[in-house]
């Protein structure tokens, strides 16, 4: 079984601002660019926060309303100072929550929620940037076609990890659903063999109907007087 990395998702060519970047200036890299989102970089490439529309959109925020109301007085001196900033430096998020490209969809995933952020910029083990991966990049494993997600369950899970004649157990996918059923040699098979479906690239859920041959997980312990000796 062979998981897509962060480096098959990721976008290659990234448009990243610097500290000194106006704020217009981002403004005009989201606007030609159509994105949402640029990484800060340092003068070595290296990813040392995020400016995203959020960013820009306190400065809007705080401005006075027609009644003269100016909210931006009761912010925090620290969100005050972010939405009166004149460069990305000033705006953005930091530090730079990164992912690395050898890493799984999954692993990346876990760190976007972990952290609440829509997108990571991808580092080199030198920390500069190399891409940059967005929940979007992550969902693409959801459009592997059903025929590929059946062949690798059967070939790979059943067939290679968990050796099962194909003859012994059925493998459905429908708009990734997986439907399994049949007999395993051992009952402690069953949720192994569940867990290992749940982790091919592009499946939704996993359904299990599947019998046994040998119930391995019945363990009885001999009763302690039975080893006493003499006995």
């Amino acid at each position: 079984m062979q998981h897509r990395s962060v480096h098959d998702v990721m976008t290659q060519e990234v448009v990243t601002a610097r500290p000194d970047t106006p704020f217009k200036a981002v403004v005009g890299l989201f606007h030609r660019n159509d994105i949402t989102a640029v990484p800060v970089l340092d003068d070595q490439d290296r990813p040392i926060g995020m400016v995203s529309e959020a960013d820009l959109i306190r400065k809007e925020a705080v401005l006075p309303d027609p009644e003269g109301r100016t909210p931006g007085r009761w912010l925090p001196p620290k969100d005050r100072a972010r939405a009166e900033a004149e460069t990305a430096g000033g705006l953005m998020t930091s530090p730079a929550v990164t992912a690395r490209p050898t890493w799984s969809v999954p692993e990346a995933a876990r760190q976007m929620d972990r952290h609440k952020v829509k997108r990571l910029p991808v580092v080199d083990e030198a920390g500069r940037l190399v891409g940059i991966v967005s929940r979007r990049d992550l969902l693409q494993v959801f459009l592997r076609n059903d025929a590929a997600i059946r062949e690798e369950i059967v070939h790979d899970v059943f067939g290679q990890i968990l050796w099962t004649p194909a003859e012994t157990v059925r493998v459905t996918v429908h708009d990734g659903v997986v439907t399994v059923a049949g007999r395993l040699p051992r009952r402690s098979l069953i949720p192994i063999a569940e867990q290992l479906c749940r982790a091919v690239d592009g499946v939704v859920a996993v359904h299990q109907s599947l019998d046994w041959v040998e119930d391995d997980t019945d363990v009885r312990l001999e009763h302690p007087q039975a080893y006493r000796a003499g006995g």
